[in-house]
């Protein structure tokens, strides 16, 4: 009892000098790793973790023919249907100008790592009594969280082959759930039963580089790793077309693709 105060002593003489030693020998992080702590998740891959995917492919999707006359609108006779269009976007042929929407791109082959899932949900509204967007792309496992703004009921009845389907009604005006796809699949397809034209296409993958055009054909794939890859364009009516490119890092490499009305 009596050597106690000098243990004490001596153990806080120790204490500082250990804790000088354990700062001393902590090496200062680099300049590669101060960037990969300040960088997104889903910019990392398992594959490569410590590099960041920086080329991108940026296009354009053209259309020539004459598209179908879509100008009828199946819900003029659902009274709860009546209240307006969704307008183009939500018509198999959304086309303007020579350009073509609602066109799926993605990176087909060539991949490889493991991404990270994003927590961020995508969104499928009801609206108008159409799907919008009409075509969209999600990963495997992400959360999708599908709104009614309609005043009316609808459900969701997902046609998925590679994934559990399901079966959702949707009564209420305001209402959310949320559902996910477990494996891959280009497309899934989703429809409402009570409103037969009402369609959407989901494009589940397990990676993160893909676009859909809008408006103008445009689509935009960025933050992919250098490689060969192989792209595929996918539309529900015209089918789908590939082209092969190679990225380096750094590079922005700009393909096209033009769909035909036979």
């Amino acid at each position: 009892m009596k050597n106690r105060p000098i243990h004490l002593f001596v153990l806080g003489l120790l204490l500082p000098m250990t804790n000088m030693v354990s700062c001393k020998s902590a090496p200062k992080p680099t300049q590669e790793e101060k960037t990969i702590a300040t960088t997104p998740a889903a910019e990392l891959t398992a594959a490569s973790p410590k590099t960041t995917g920086k080329a991108s492919l940026i296009g354009i999707v053209s259309f020539t023919g004459t598209p179908p006359n879509e100008s009828k609108n199946p819900a003029a006779s659902f009274p709860e249907c009546t209240k307006g269009e969704a307008g183009n976007r939500h018509k198999a042929y959304w086309v303007k100008d020579g350009k073509l929407g609602n066109v799926f791109v993605y990176l087909k082959e060539g991949i490889a790592g493991n991404y990270p899932v994003p927590q961020e949900p995508a969104v499928l509204d009801q609206k108008l009594c159409a799907y919008l967007p009409r075509v969209f792309g999600i990963q495997v496992n992400q959360p999708l969280d599908i709104l009614n703004s309609d005043p009316s009921l609808h459900n969701v009845h997902s046609l998925s082959k590679n994934s559990p389907q399901f079966n959702s009604a949707m009564p209420l005006q305001g209402m959310k759930i949320t559902r996910k796809f477990s494996a891959p699949e280009v497309m899934a397809t989703m429809k409402c039963d009570v409103h037969p034209w009402m369609r959407a296409y989901v494009g589940v993958l397990s990676h993160p580089f893909f676009s859909v055009t809008q408006e103008n054909g445009s689509f935009q794939i960025q933050n992919v790793p250098p490689g060969d890859y192989v792209v595929e364009a996918w539309h529900e009516k015209l089918g789908t077309q590939t082209a092969k490119v190679t990225l380096s890092a750094s590079e922005k490499k700009e393909i096209s693709f033009t769909f035909t009305q036979k």
